[in-house]
């Protein structure tokens, strides 16, 4: 007896639960779905960006639901919809015993914008693209070239790298890849540093922030356009030709090459016409200065050339010749 009294007293109680289970339920599910029971929140804790709004989100949620009723909502339909808008990462919607609505968003965050031609997007640091928004954009690397997906994690190591390193957040604001490989855009000068392959980046940063320290602190930086680390320990700088102190290495250096046949010509010129030069002017002073004939000495000359005698001179004594008698 006591028994089939405890198993109605259970059952009464479970049909009474279920009831009130019910009414509860039904009564929950008529209530309105106010803007203020909406909760959003993006990016909690982590690096915030502004593709999305609350409003946007709100939005969204009015055209899952548009009785506003919680009975007529549709959770994992809705949290469908948000996943798969391109800026989002993740989503999680969810009720509390309130009825209030809560949805966690994470939205994506770029690492780098890359422009490859006419395309122009977005890639977060799981190598995911997304689109460029009209609202807002986001500060980071630009890339440019044909880079391919399967180099989108080595890039975004590179930038994250960038990003932590004081030194090269100051010096490198773009990357740009060629047929060569990357090079590295700086905000100082004209020049490039090329790096080449994505790999030892560390080391090739480091190698450059050597040379700035120990020679290009002391450098005209529009000195350079290209200063090359991707070799193994050496370092390859190539000059400006437009820069006005180079002009006395490069431009001149040009001139003289250029100028090099034409002296060969004058040289052999002067050799052939020099001697030829020198007989005429033999020949000319020749017949410019004809021979005097030779004059012989008058008599009236050569008395005026005798030394006058003088007082002091005596007059030479003649003696007297001897007489001879011819008998």
């Amino acid at each position: 007896m006591k028994n089939k009294y405890r198993i109605l007293k259970i059952a009464v109680t479970v049909i009474l639960l279920g009831f009130l289970l019910s009414f509860s339920l039904k009564r929950f599910s008529n209530q309105k779905i106010s803007s203020d029971k909406v909760s959003v929140k993006l990016n909690e804790g982590g690096t915030q960006v502004y593709f999305l709004d609350e409003n946007t989100i709100k939005n969204m949620v009015k055209k899952e639901n548009p009785s506003a009723r919680i009975g007529d909502l549709d959770i994992p339909e809705l949290e469908k919809q948000i996943n798969s808008i391109p800026f989002v990462d993740s989503a999680n919607v969810y009720l509390n015993l309130n009825g209030n609505l809560n949805l966690d968003i994470k939205q994506r965050v770029p690492v780098f914008r890359l422009k490859n031609g006419d395309k122009d997007f977005y890639v977060d640091v799981n190598g995911a693209e997304f689109p460029i928004s009209s609202n807002y954009s986001h500060p980071c690397m630009l890339v440019t070239g044909k880079v391919g997906k399967s180099e989108y994690k080595d890039l975004a190591s590179l930038v994250k790298f960038i990003d932590k390193d004081d030194f090269s957040k100051k010096y490198f604001i773009g990357i740009s890849k060629d047929k060569n490989g990357y090079n590295l855009l700086t905000s100082e000068g004209n020049y490039k540093v090329e790096i080449g392959d994505l790999d030892n980046i560390e080391f090739k940063v480091k190698g450059f922030k050597t040379f700035v320290e120990k020679f290009l602190v002391y450098q005209d930086p529009q000195k350079y356009t290209k200063i090359s680390v991707k070799y193994d320990n050496q370092i390859v700088t190539t000059l400006n030709p437009y820069f006005k102190e180079n002009d006395s290495i490069i431009q001149v250096g040009k001139k003289e090459l250029a100028k090099a046949p034409d002296l060969a010509k004058k040289k052999e010129e002067s050799r052939t016409i020099v001697p030829e030069k020198k007989e005429k002017q033999a020949s000319e002073t020749k017949k410019l200065t004809p021979e005097k004939p030779k004059e012989k000495p008058k008599v009236s000359d050569t008395k005026k050339t005798e030394k006058p005698k003088t007082k002091t001179e005596k007059p030479k004594e003649t003696k007297p010749k001897a007489k001879v008698k011819i008998e």
